[in-house]
């Protein structure tokens, strides 16, 4: 496509009983680009009420799925749908029953911790030979002796449960309690409330009693038992809980987004006011779907751009939006980095992608080393793996990669060696001169890159080429800001202007003269005519155009100041196009560096060869010296090539920028 998708700005009037599916529908699919006065800029949400009903539900999930180890979605999914009564009564059932279990475990290593410490503290005096009266000023420990009635003993276990353990000391009755030092209180009301006598302990009476820890130690091994229990049934909640936490997750998030969204939509009690861009190939079917869905209880106007008041004053931009095949989709990224196109301009996302791939190759020109490249394209576009963070770059990588490896079998170079390939170019260039009829042998080689002994010509004859290069790319720039600045009826700046018809014409004479030089020709004195006409276009332009375009004074600042800025203008056009095409000299300066760091690489790798392990020296020098280039100088070249896309391209025709079209939606997978 050369020019953005065509743009229709709609006004919805939407029923409130209707608003959550219509904005469901939207979200999802990703079409509406809200206009800035859709939004009132609140704060979001359709009062505490629905917003805080949603959090709590959002924590309730979280919560659980933070005791099972489960990591839940930050964002709605592509098939996610708003949550139902069904998913909130789901949703209490599954967090009822995981937070019961995480307050059952939790409850029962609280105990395991008690009675650990209460039974080491235990042991650790269990053979001193003290007066149990003296014990009681354990840390840990709080123990009671008493008479208590035989027939209330299991009474009193059910009423202390875990929280102490009860001893028979003998058969009349005489029993020992033991609890934490934090249960005492407890304990004791327990003993009162049972007729708990205390009873005066002997003072030859020694240690701690060993019933009481077989009985600690039983019963922590109980609890280990059930906290094994408990180990369990987490591991099968997670297994069985897992998906559908995930699920009802993605749907409270995507209801929380639909709940602040209304809360920031203009409209009244019984209706929203929905407002935005949508590509105008897809507006008859928002339409009828947002129809059914609504089941008619919906208003759709439809605006072209230029029937809206605020693009027509110039105070808002109607959103650009960019539709490729794969390969140029790609290197939209590189387009977006330095700004939107305005809309109704050219699409130059084309020319990038096919000027990034040519310039790429001829100056990363190495058939393995461009495998590489498009093996790593190949990784980054595969989907659940490590690589799936870097699929934007999946295309580029594919395109340099095979850009590479072309301009690699034309040098005849494979991983830094330029011998491997040698017989197989013969052969293929022997079989084509057979066919030709041509005698001799054929070259190793397509391309020489590096200059041959006593011959540079083909060395000049490259970087001649690669100026060609920057030629076309800056006559593809101008032609590009011409036609935007038609089309934006502009008409002074498309005839002239530096970057307009003036400035080009000019730009190509010159460059007709420096070739005809080069060749050896003579200079005519119609030439003198192909410079004089556009840089006098150019000089008196402004002056020219008030004149036409009927508008005074034709000197507005006075004769001075007019004759400065029309030399000043000649001057920066003629620097600004000498510069912009000498700038080209650097795609051949590091297509030869990259060639000397290649043979620098081969050669070293073979002069080690001669020493003791040279094969495995050998071997880890070419891979070394193939990672450095790889690395390194890939990253050298890919920023020069953005920089003269920068500023040798863009620079001609991106004087003013555009709004990219960002459709409000409920995911950012895939974007």
């Amino acid at each position: 496509m050369i020019r953005p998708q065509k743009m229709k700005h709609l006004e919805m009037t939407v029923h409130t009983r209707d608003v959550d599916s219509v904005i469901e529908y939207l979200g999802r699919r990703g079409l509406m680009h809200f206009s800035g006065d859709t939004l009132t800029g609140g704060s979001g949400g359709t009062g505490t009420g629905p917003v805080s009903l949603i959090q709590e539900k959002l924590n309730r999930l979280r919560a659980s799925a933070r005791y099972l180890g489960i990591n839940l979605p930050g964002e709605s999914g592509e098939d996610t749908t708003l949550p139902q009564a069904a998913d909130d009564r789901l949703t209490d059932t599954l967090a009822s029953a995981i937070l019961g279990l995480s307050a059952k475990e939790k409850e029962q290593q609280e105990e395991k911790k008690k009675l650990t410490e209460t039974l080491t503290e235990a042991r650790a005096f269990s053979k001193l030979n003290a007066p149990f009266s003296e014990l009681e000023q354990l840390s840990y420990l709080t123990l009671r002796v008493g008479r208590l009635d035989p027939r209330r003993r299991e009474e009193l276990r059910e009423d202390l449960a875990d929280r102490a353990v009860i001893i028979s000391l003998d058969d009349t009755g005489r029993i020992l309690a033991a609890a934490s030092r934090k249960g005492r209180f407890a304990l004791d009301s327990v003993l009162k409330k049972s007729s708990f006598t205390p009873i005066e302990i002997p003072k030859e009476y020694t240690g701690i009693p060993e019933g009481l820890l077989d009985s600690l130690a039983e019963q922590i091994a109980g609890i280990e038992k059930e906290l094994a229990d408990v180990a369990q049934t987490k591991r099968a909640f997670e297994e069985e809980y897992g998906p559908s936490l995930k699920k009802l997750t993605e749907s409270y998030l995507m209801a929380l987004t639909v709940e602040e969204l209304k809360g920031q939509l203009r409209g009244t009690e019984n209706v929203f006011v929905i407002k935005g861009w949508v590509p105008a190939e897809d507006v008859t079917a928002l339409v009828e779907e947002l129809d059914r869905r609504t089941e008619g209880r919906i208003a759709i106007r439809a605006y072209n751009p230029e029937e809206v008041e605020d693009i027509n004053e110039g105070r808002k931009k109607v959103p650009v939006s960019l539709k490729h095949g794969t390969f140029v989709r790609g290197f939209e990224s590189i387009v977006f980095s330095y700004g939107a196109p305005l809309y109704g301009t050219l699409d130059p996302t084309l020319f990038v992608a096919f000027f990034f791939t040519l310039l790429f190759g001829i100056m990363f020109g190495d058939a393995g080393q461009g495998l590489v490249l498009f093996l790593a394209g190949f990784a980054a576009g595969r989907t659940n793996t490590i690589f799936e963070s870097y699929g934007k770059f999946a295309v580029p990588l594919k395109a340099v990669g095979i850009s590479s490896m072309i301009m690699g079998l034309l040098n005849g170079v494979f991983f830094t060696n330029e011998e491997i390939l040698v017989k197989p170019t013969q052969a293929v260039l022997g079989f084509f001169m057979d066919l030709a009829g041509m005698a001799g042998e054929p070259p190793e080689r397509i391309l020489h890159l590096m200059p041959e002994k006593g011959n540079m010509a083909k060395l000049f004859y490259f970087f001649g080429f690669t100026v060609a290069v920057g030629v076309f790319l800056n006559s593809v720039g101008i032609i590009v800001n011409i036609v935007n600045q038609w089309s934006l009826k502009k008409y002074k700046n498309a005839f002239f202007a530096k970057t307009g018809l003036a400035g080009l014409f000019l730009f190509w004479y010159a460059i007709f003269i420096a070739v005809r030089l080069i060749l050896g020709r003579s200079l005519f004195w119609y030439d003198s005519l192909g410079i004089l006409i556009p840089g006098t276009l150019l000089f008196f332009g402004p002056a020219i155009w008030r004149l036409i375009s009927g508008e005074r004074p034709v000197l507005e600042h006075g004769f001075m100041v007019f004759i400065i800025e029309g030399f000043v203008e000649i001057l920066e056009t003629t620097s600004t196009y000498i510069s912009n095409t000498v700038s080209f000299l650097r795609v051949g300066a590091f297509a030869l560096s990259h060639a000397v760091l290649s043979l620098v690489v081969f050669i070293l790798s073979e002069k080690v060869m001669e020493f003791p392990l040279g094969s495995a020296f050998s071997l880890f020098i070419v891979i070394l010296g193939n990672a450095v280039i790889i690395l390194l100088e890939g990253l050298i070249v890919t920023i020069q090539i953005i920089r003269l896309q920068y500023y040798e391209f863009f620079s001609k025709f991106f004087t003013e920028t555009g709004v990219a079209f960002a459709p409000f939606r409920f995911t950012k997978k895939g974007v």
